[in-house]
C-alpha cells in the first residue's frame, strides 16, 4: 500500500486516487459544492488555499493545499 503525502501530515492511499485536478474551473467548483452538500468532501487544506482536488474511487473529493505536480510525482 503506497501513501501519498497531501500536505500537513495528511496522507491518502495511492490506489484510491482516480484523478487529480486544479480547482480553478467552474465545473470543478460545482462538484466541490455538491460533495460538500452531500457530506462527501474532505478538506485537508487546513485553511490554506486549495491547489489540488483529488477524486477518490469511493466518491469522496479531497481538497489539498499541495501542488498537483507534487502529488503526481509521489505517485510515480
Amino acid at each position: 500500500m503506497k501513501l501519498i503525502n497531501i500536505g500537513y501530515g495528511s496522507y491518502v492511499v495511492a490506489e484510491r486516487v482516480m484523478s487529480l485536478v486544479a480547482p480553478d474551473s467552474a465545473p470543478i467548483k460545482r462538484m466541490i459544492q455538491d460533495a460538500r452538500d452531500k457530506g462527501k468532501l474532505i478538506d485537508a487544506s487546513f485553511g490554506r488555499s486549495t491547489k489540488a482536488v483529488v477524486f477518490l474511487d469511493n466518491g469522496f473529493i479531497l481538497l489539498s493545499a499541495a501542488e498537483p505536480e507534487n502529488l503526481v510525482l509521489q505517485m510515480a
